[in-house]
């Protein structure tokens, strides 16, 4: 009798377990578009992704299109309608009006451009006598928003996390007579606001810059080598000011699309950062003073710069029209979170020398920072040799004759602000050296 129950139950787990598998990989495509006193908003999401949904069918897994419609609707309704937020201005939409809903082909391209896409799901249905299996198959629907203006502000929150284990999800907003902006999402992005004001797109992106920082253990550890033989407010200033504008000049070089675009470069960037780290952290131990510590700090500024505009990257698509005042604020926020970790740092470095020996304490410390730094350089320079190396031709040359010069005009700077400093002798105050005891 306990076999013929353990062999039910197997039984049954076995038939169960194909409906709540869920799919790796799953693209949603939408259009926004507010139109009048309403916002249409056009989906196309596999099916596969819905797979707990009792889709009828026939023969041997091809879908019932004849008898579909209300499974198609519920799914419509509980993996859609049910999982997005529609926001005007801070007022979030009611539940919207499944007005359409049409089963398309995986070779269907109607989702290349909103008109297509609406000519589409407004147009003729499938033949019912089409055999096709039911999870090969995409749904496209038309949601339906009541809203006060279409010139309002909108946002939205689409939690499609769950439809796979990996999820992006590609929005294009139209709005009426404005350029089409584009986002993709990957997972549940939270809200996203279409077209935000500079106001809304600066308190973002100055979160980003604070949040950034004190999420970046490679960051935070060349800060920690920066302050450890400097903890005067003098020295500081000087430093931290040179490596601000060494990055903040690299991440909107970056920004704007002059910064080398093979696929090589951000490995390359990776490895120099923490090459950067190893360098100061053996400074540190063999002694270094504040003259060349600054110009030092603004050379690997300009890496880590570029470090920077790595993570923005991807996040840039939610400035709407205010690029430059997202940068300004990405960067607002990085200097932010810099100057907490520095305000940290200096009381706890200060502490720790009552205790230790001050060069003791540095060297110890410095050595740790390096080693792992070492680990993290060869581990990256191992991903950057994978790569091909570029091709030496003319487009090469004229890129390195390019960086060359501004590599010079950089320097030549560097060498005047160096002097000023002198002749105000800011540069007099000297950190811990070799011969400190």
């Amino acid at each position: 009798m306990l076999i013929r129950l353990a062999a039910v139950a197997l039984l049954a787990l076995s038939c169960a377990a194909p409906a709540h598998d869920i799919p790796n990989d799953i693209r949603v495509q939408a259009f926004i578009k507010p139109e009048g006193q309403q916002l249409l908003l056009l989906v196309r999401v596999p099916l596969a992704a819905m797979n707990e949904v009792d889709f009828p069918r026939r023969g041997p897994g091809y879908l019932d299109l004849a008898r579909a419609a209300p499974a198609l609707r519920n799914a419509a309704a509980l993996w859609i309608a049910d999982n997005v937020d529609v926001y005007e201005g801070e007022l979030r939409l009611p539940y919207p009006r499944i007005a359409e809903l049409r089963v398309a082909l995986p070779s269907d391209t109607s989702f290349g451009t909103w008109a297509d896409a609406l000519a589409h799901i407004t147009g003729p249905p499938l033949p019912e006598n089409l055999e096709l299996y039911w999870n090969q198959q995409l749904l496209d629907m038309l949601l339906e928003y009541p809203i006060g203006s279409d010139r309002s502000s909108f946002a939205i929150n689409p939690r499609f996390a769950r439809l796979g284990l990996r999820v992006l999800t590609t929005i294009r907003f139209l709005p009426p007579g404005g350029a089409e902006r584009a986002f993709e999402l990957q997972g549940g992005p939270g809200l996203v606001r279409l077209d935000p004001s500079w106001l809304q797109a600066a308190r973002s992106f100055v979160e980003q810059g604070f949040l950034h920082i004190l999420d970046g253990t490679d960051h935070l550890l060349f800060l920690l080598c920066v302050v450890i033989p400097f903890r005067r407010l003098g020295p500081l200033i000087v430093i931290v000011t040179s490596f601000t504008a060494a990055h903040s000049v690299t991440l909107f070089t970056s920004a704007f699309g002059y910064a080398p675009s093979a696929l090589w470069f951000p490995p390359l960037i990776e490895m120099l950062i923490a090459m950067s780290i190893v360098y100061m952290a053996l400074e540190n131990i063999v002694g270094s003073n504040l003259e060349r510590r600054w110009m030092i700090t603004f050379a690997f500024g300009l890496v880590h710069g570029f470090g920077f505009s790595f993570a923005l990257r991807e996040t840039l698509q939610f400035a709407g029209s205010h690029l430059l005042t997202a940068l300004f604020a990405f960067n607002v926020g990085v200097e932010l979170g810099q100057l907490l970790v520095i305000l940290s740092l200096v009381p706890a470095l200060h502490l720790l020398f009552r205790f230790v020996p001050e060069r003791i304490g540095t060297i110890v410390l410095s050595a740790l920072v390096a080693h792992t730094a070492w680990h993290w350089m060869t581990e990256r320079g191992e991903i950057l040799a994978r790569f091909p190396r570029p091709a030496v031709d003319a487009a090469l040359f004229v890129d390195a004759m390019r960086w060359l010069m501004a590599l010079l005009i950089l320097a030549g700077t560097v060498w005047l602000v160096n002097g000023a400093l002198r002749r105000l002798g800011w540069l007099t105050t000297n950190s811990t050296s070799s011969r400190d005891g």
